[in-house]
């Protein structure tokens, strides 16, 4: 089998899904000196940090976080958009793998007892064929051997796509698509709320605005990364 791997590897290369070189033999997904040089934000290690700052005023949060910060352009755009278009579902993975270590060493996220990923409306998830949001969320669980829940929190309607929309477009684009099936099941519960990318936060509001109709819940916040003012 190892004859096989060595075989295929000489054909089709590994490749880092920041950079797009290949990868050395004991690389995985990201290239050693991308992983050095990837914009980390460390907001998990402490309060009223940029990402927090987003939502105030609009939802209150136990806690928010983003593994990495955005830049157009940059490698964290083009590793996001390999995995979420071009269905390298393992760069999601690995990226959950590694984000959960980080969050059961922080007071904030520790406590986490279920990993709930942004849904996608059932006509996009056919389209797309996964949740980029679930992936990421399968792999922190992994780490945190937290369950993930994909079935109480639903998407009712199609949004439209929130690239190229403004701030308050995209909150009348995600404002009341999202339903609970079951009220009572994150009751006292402390909900970890995971996307890819958080921009304005208005799908996270969305989002957090229907969990918070559960009595006694607690919601935090983590996604790949932000563009945070």
């Amino acid at each position: 089998m190892k004859l096989i791997d060595d075989f295929l590897n000489l054909l089709f290369p590994a490749t880092c899904a920041a950079c797009g070189n290949t990868l050395f033999k004991n690389e995985i997904v990201i290239c050693i000196f991308c992983q050095h040089q990837m914009p980390q934000t460390h907001f998990h290690h402490y309060r009223n940090n940029p990402l927090e700052k987003v939502f105030w005023g609009r939802v209150p949060l136990n806690a928010a976080t983003s593994m990495y910060f955005f830049r157009k352009g940059a490698k964290v755009q083009h590793m996001i958009h390999q995995f979420k278009y071009k269905n390298r579902k393992e760069i999601g993975l690995y990226l959950g793998r590694q984000y959960g270590k980080m969050l059961l060493e922080s007071e904030y996220f520790n406590s986490v007892d279920v990993i709930l990923p942004v849904p996608l409306h059932p006509s996009k998830l056919k389209k797309r064929g996964y949740n980029q949001s679930e992936i990421f969320a399968r792999g922190i669980s992994e780490s945190t051997h937290k369950p993930v829940d994909t079935v109480t929190l639903v998407r009712k309607y199609a949004s439209e796509s929130q690239t190229r929309k403004s701030r308050q477009n995209r909150w009348e684009n995600v404002k009341e698509i999202f339903s609970l099936e079951n009220s009572v099941t994150f009751q006292n519960k402390h909900v970890l709320l995971v996307d890819d990318v958080i921009t304005t936060g208005a799908t996270i509001e969305s989002c957090v605005n229907e969990l918070l109709k559960t009595v006694e819940i607690k919601v935090s916040i983590a996604s790949i990364a932000c563009t945070t003012i």
